[in-house]
């Protein structure tokens, strides 16, 4: 059996809303949702780990920008992860991890060429 060698602090719920400034019955949701992991702690009381931050954070700006409700967030997470999979794979694939030439065409039909990883998203 193998131990930690440094225990993570788990945040409570009222610390983890406050950080996260979502009210705790949203947190609650997310979490039943399956959107956010957390934990039980012996009396019962959820407790999040401090990577769930940055996870309430992405789903927060997706929410904004993409003007879908929560419910519909997991699938839009889940298949942006699995592009991002998908385009790690292919440039390993490819042997290659920069070089290429990308098209993109702009308003007007204008086309603008540039390196991989230059251009912004």
């Amino acid at each position: 059996m193998s131990h930690p060698l440094v225990r993570i602090p788990l945040l409570d719920l009222e610390s983890f809303s406050r950080a996260t400034g979502l009210h705790p019955g949203l947190v609650r949701r997310l979490v039943a949702l399956g959107l956010i992991d957390a934990f039980r702690d012996a009396a019962g009381d959820l407790c999040f780990p401090p990577s769930q931050l940055a996870a309430v954070g992405r789903l927060q700006r997706l929410h904004t920008q993409l003007a879908v409700n929560y419910a519909s967030l997991g699938l839009v997470a889940d298949l942006l992860d699995r592009i991002a999979e998908l385009e790690a794979a292919l440039r390993i694939r490819s042997g290659s991890t920069g070089g290429k030439t990308w098209r993109r065409v702009l308003p007007g039909g204008a086309v603008a060429a540039s390196k991989e990883g230059g251009m912004n998203r």
